[in-house]
């Protein structure tokens, strides 16, 4: 019993080892990595995609940077330090630009609501339709019948 304890510790430890984040960890970032997180300020495209003068600018700055061993957190303060928070792929998470990450969950929520509100009501009416009709349309009148007759009768 002991032994699959330490066993179990043993096995948990190497696995969240192995998935913590390279910015948590203090692990060297690559540039491929880190690249896709940023945009070119200039003609607001992804960097990887970018082929301004501004971006390989912006290609070059981010090389230098992770060649000094920095980390992914560091490299972020430093480019939106050198190029503002345009630089961002993604929007801080504060401020005006919190509705990003807020609005799309909140009107799930609101029409899944709305569903779950209007879906029982449109079911009983139809039921009740159904209950006051239960042969389905009221028969015509002899001279409308007859009158349908004629004129399906043009057409074939």
């Amino acid at each position: 019993m002991r032994r699959w304890l330490i066993r179990g510790v043993a096995l948990a430890g190497v696995l969240l080892s192995a998935a913590a984040p390279p910015a948590l960890a203090g692990q060297r970032v690559s540039l491929t990595g880190i690249e896709s997180q940023f945009m070119c300020t200039s003609c607001h495209e992804p960097l990887p995609l970018a082929q301004s003068p501004q971006a390989q600018s912006e290609k070059q700055f981010l090389a230098s940077l992770v060649n000094q061993g920095l980390t992914a957190r560091q490299i972020r303060a430093q480019m939106v330090a050198n190029y503002g928070v345009a630089v961002l792929g993604q929007p801080p998470a504060h401020g005006f630009s919190l509705t990003v990450y807020i609005l799309p969950p909140a009107l799930l929520v609101l029409g899944v609501a709305g569903l779950l509100y209007t879906l029982p009501r449109w079911r009983a009416r139809s039921r009740r339709a159904a209950a006051e009709h239960p042969e389905g349309a009221p028969p015509l009148e002899p001279e409308d019948a007859e009158r349908l007759d004629d004129d399906l009768a043009r057409f074939i």
